[in-house]
């Protein structure tokens, strides 16, 4: 069988993918690859279907229609090797499968943490749907459960099983929650909170052992030798491209799979998009990974254009997440770095981007209000970053400042000074450049 356009992975990538390229050819034969058996489905929602806000059945934003419409074949299966010279992919199953363009959209994987025992029954990741269920089924019947690991993903599993009224006991390697990304304020916030979740925080304390009776957990051992009961174990330390496939196949690869601006690798005929591709950055002078939901879309709808013959190209944009810490709505946008690393990881985590450790030259901080704060960061005459804890009424427009490169020079000197009104500086002066804009427009 012979695909004009062959997709491995079923993630958001791949469907942007696939409906940009339906959009330029309507009729082109066209085929996804995938081991997932779900398919497409949101992976940010494993965090509410964790903790019980969503079911299962709001994770999938496709209906049978919307799959229809998109014209596409579906295999489901393992893929084993990549033949660039043949232009072909094998399947665990002995099957080749041709193709004329190949996108690669496989995504990254949990890395798995060097702790004895980390395969035994009652320990987890978060990587799918089915990671997702196994923990559920398994928790139900559990008392208490420790987390490690650091980033958005590990707090997941923290909240989401103390939501399950479970136990959960937080272990950090280091000082502070999320060190490389958050300043010490944003991690007490954070920290704060949940102790009120009623999640016990372990500073200082790294997981060496995992314990079983009756071949299940029953316990960890720390680094200190002292012990925590616990059914569960979970862990999030950080993700790693799925690349194997590709450096067997000789494309070239650092951490994920180097692409061009029209998302092609080393080989014309393929293409990589998602947590997967490793993107040039202009501003940066290198490529970087980005691991967040709406990045991975835009690239695939530019891979998708680009695989059906446009001239489009993938232009890097400043990276944003909005997502959920503690409950509180944070949006991260940009150089934030602290200048710190983080203990807790091994990689960049999911919902993160590798510009985020970055550290501009000036840093412009305003304690909040209780949960409400902002932390700008300056280079030059620029906004480079922000963080938004709280109150995101200047999420929109901090991302436009930023992404615009905006230049700030006429408030700079108000922004850095003592006690600065930072909200009320911001507001007026995105105010006065959308009235300029609309004037400029309207000539």
């Amino acid at each position: 069988m012979i695909s004009r356009y062959l997709i491995l992975g079923s993630g958001v990538a791949a469907i942007a993918a696939a409906e940009a390229i339906r959009q330029r050819d309507a009729h082109g034969s066209l085929t996804l690859v995938s081991d997932d058996p779900h398919r497409y489905y949101s992976r940010p929602g494993l965090a509410y279907y964790l903790s019980g806000e969503v079911d299962e059945a709001q994770l999938f934003p496709y209906t049978a229609r919307d799959y229809q419409a998109l014209g596409a074949g579906f295999v489901s299966a393992r893929v084993v090797q990549i033949l660039p010279e043949k232009r072909q992919v094998l399947l665990a199953n002995g099957e080749a499968l041709g193709y004329e363009r190949l996108l690669l959209a496989t995504g990254a994987q949990a890395i798995v943490p060097a702790i004895a025992g980390i395969h035994s029954p009652g320990a987890f990741k978060l990587d799918t749907l089915e990671d997702a269920r196994a923990l559920l089924a398994f928790a139900k019947h559990a008392h208490s459960a420790v987390v490690t690991g650091g980033g958005i993903t590990a707090l997941e599993l923290a909240e989401g099983l103390a939501a399950r009224k479970k136990k959960v006991h937080y272990l950090l390697r280091g000082s502070r929650y999320w060190s490389s990304v958050l300043d010490e304020t944003e991690s007490k916030i954070v920290e704060e909170r949940l102790r009120r979740e009623g999640i016990v925080l372990h500073f200082g304390s790294e997981a060496r052992e995992i314990l079983t009776k009756n071949n299940r957990v029953s316990a960890v051992k720390l680094a200190d030798s002292s012990q925590i009961r616990c059914e569960v174990f979970a862990y999030a330390v950080g993700i790693a491209p799925r690349a194997d496939l590709a450096r067997q196949a000789g494309l070239a690869c650092e951490k994920g799979v180097l692409v061009n601006e029209a998302m092609q690798t080393s080989d014309s005929s393929v293409y990589a998009a998602g947590d997967l591709a490793q993107v040039y950055d202009p501003l940066a002078g290198r490529h970087v990974l980005d691991s967040l939901w709406t990045t991975a879309r835009e690239q695939g709808r530019a891979a998708g254009l680009a695989m059906s013959g446009g001239s489009d190209i993938y232009n890097r944009s400043i990276p944003v997440n909005v997502t959920r810490l503690a409950g509180l709505t944070v949006t991260i946008i940009g150089a934030v770095g602290t200048g710190r690393s983080d203990d807790q990881t091994l990689s960049i985590v999911r919902g993160d981007s590798e510009t985020w450790r970055e550290v501009p030259g000036v840093v412009v901080s305003q304690g909040g209000f209780d949960v409400n704060r902002m932390r700008l960061m300056l280079a030059g005459n620029h906004l480079v970053g922000a963080v938004l804890v709280g109150d995101q009424k200047l999420s929109a427009p901090l991302q436009a400042i930023i992404r615009q490169r905006a230049d700030i020079s006429s408030i700079r000197a108000s922004l850095l000074a003592p006690q600065a009104r930072l909200s009320d500086i911001l507001a007026d002066f995105w105010h006065k450049q959308s009235q300029s804009l609309s004037r400029s427009e309207s000539l």
